[in-house]
């Protein structure tokens, strides 16, 4: 159930990007935008498991990608969708 995810566990914080990106605070920003993206738009029925699989995933995928402060909001509305989507077909049952 999507309501037993704390999602505030895995928000980002400045510390978390400043290795990486030169406005560490924009950066985790940005992903904590991204990471809420895919609570918001996951089933409120998914399972608690599910789920935190899906935000860890999201956060390996966007945390070092240099694109994160430059991708719009309506293409991260489609890839939150397709990951969603796709998370059973892609091999991440595991």
């Amino acid at each position: 159930m999507k309501y037993m995810v704390d999602i505030q566990v895995v928000l980002a914080t400045w510390e978390d990007m400043e290795d990486v990106f030169e406005e560490p605070d924009e950066a985790a920003e940005r992903l904590n935008t991204i990471l809420h993206m895919v609570y918001d738009r996951a089933d409120d029925d998914i399972e608690t498991e599910r789920l935190e699989k899906i935000l860890a995933h999201t956060w390996s995928i966007w945390h070092q990608d240099d694109n994160l402060l430059y991708v719009n909001d309506d293409d991260l509305l489609d890839w939150v969708d397709h990951l969603l989507a796709t998370w059973d077909d892609a091999d991440n049952l595991d």
